[in-house]
């Protein structure tokens, strides 16, 4: 098939490569001027295949009456006289509770192993340099009460394949001693041996350097996406500020993005732009950064070794609109995060000043309950691989191999039903 892919971040490019090896002709359009420049650019780093969990937790409506009143709170949210707004938010508190957590923890988890078991394959296959390594990863808690929930989940993900297991506080730091400046502070932690880390943006760039080799790939750059056009009840082709290409598939890749292409077909996914923030602070001689990845619970907040810099990254502000999204960071944000790597990580960012660490914000495309949508939308031709949140970079090997085994009408190795992107 004649296949028109758009965007072209981790999880499009990881789209485009799984089309073009099963055959297809596969164009990928994207406005920017390369590749992985916005939600995959300076993102966390983290490939986080048994650490899953949904933002939309039992605890988090608690929680969430404290974070409005603190500028520095994880999760930050500015209402809006929005309808859509609040129909998101609706679907969000509809998914706090512990049977809806388990249930998308559960299908995430598969979805995130399968996309393991692609990168793997990838790698073995290709060599490529992005700073991929497997550090193993600490989800580090802060109060009893969290470490005590952390540890029940892990009953639960036993049984669906993770391999992880819960610290003391002692235990926690002589195997990360950089932490020991949280001492009295850590209650415990989770360890994850088998985690990874990677530069995302370094991956898009050599993704895009395979495709760009593939005989049947065309990658096109600064071409922005105008409409999708169809006729007869299906999808026709793509229209471009510059030209019209015919396919016979297209596929929606385009993180936030996808919601304003999508909605003159009548079609209103239920993404919302959480803004993310990071900060790369560089590694020098005794620094105290950790070699293990850490994910300080309590503040959202995730440090990852990536490289000769570790890679700062969190929070979550609820803002703009889907077909409206406002990219724009806010340096106090930024500057929080700063101020915790100075705490957690005493010495690592002494002597940097806040624009020294490229600070960066991207907008990460999250549906209410975490779940991606992967598959057919209600108009033939036209696929769905949105709504990654967080975890693009993580689930992106994995949802390209379950689309293109979809479109292939192929049994692909997890339930596509979970993730199916019909929508009414």
């Amino acid at each position: 098939m004649r296949v028109v892919i758009t965007g072209a971040g981790v999880v499009g490019l990881a789209t485009a490569w799984q089309l073009a090896s099963d055959g297809h002709r596969v164009t990928v359009l994207e406005r920017r001027e390369g590749p992985g420049l916005e939600t995959s650019f300076a993102n966390g780093g983290q490939l986080s295949y048994s650490y899953v969990a949904p933002l939309a937790g039992p605890g988090v409506l608690g929680k969430v009456p404290g974070w409005l009143l603190r500028r520095d709170a994880p999760l930050r949210w500015h209402p809006r006289l929005d309808p859509a707004q609040w129909r998101w938010l609706a679907g969000f508190m509809r998914a706090c509770n512990g049977t809806a957590s388990d249930d998308t923890t559960r299908k995430l988890l598969r979805l995130a192993f399968h996309s393991r078991d692609r990168m793997q394959a990838l790698l073995a296959q290709r060599s490529i340099d992005f700073d991929f390594a497997r550090r193993g990863k600490l989800i580090v808690h802060r109060d009893a009460a969290s470490f005590d929930a952390a540890r029940r989940l892990l009953d639960y993900q036993a049984q669906l394949g993770s391999e992880q297991q819960a610290l003391d506080r002692d235990a926690c730091i002589a195997l990360e001693p950089a932490l020991a400046a949280l001492g009295e502070r850590i209650a415990g932690a989770v360890h994850t041996p088998s985690e990874e880390v990677g530069d995302c943006h370094r991956f898009c760039r050599a993704l895009a350097g395979l495709l760009a080799a593939h005989p049947d790939v065309t990658l096109r750059f600064g071409a922005t996406v105008r409409g999708i056009a169809h006729a007869g009840g299906r999808v026709r082709g793509v229209e471009t500020g510059d030209d019209f290409v015919e396919a016979d598939a297209v596929v929606v890749a385009g993180g936030i993005g996808s919601a304003a292409l999508l909605r003159p077909l009548g079609l209103r996914p239920p993404l919302w732009p959480l803004k993310g923030y990071s900060i790369t602070v560089p590694v020098t001689s005794g620094a105290g950064a950790p070699h293990i990845s850490v994910t300080d619970f309590a503040r959202k907040i995730v440090y990852a070794r990536i490289g000769h810099t570790v890679r700062v990254a969190g929070m979550a502000d609820l803002t703009g609109s889907p077909t409206r999204p406002d990219p724009r960071p806010d340096p106090e944000r930024a500057g929080t995060l700063l101020t915790e790597t100075r705490q957690v990580f005493p010495g690592l960012a002494d002597g940097h000043a806040l624009h020294d660490l490229q600070p960066w914000a991207g907008l990460r495309p999250a549906t209410p309950s975490g779940l991606p949508l992967i598959g057919e939308s209600r108009m033939p031709g036209l696929w769905l691989n949105i709504g990654h949140g967080g975890l693009g970079f993580t689930l992106a090997m994995g949802s390209a191999s379950l689309l293109a085994d979809t479109m292939a009408g192929r049994r692909p190795a997890v339930h596509a039903t979970d993730y199916a992107a019909t929508l009414a």
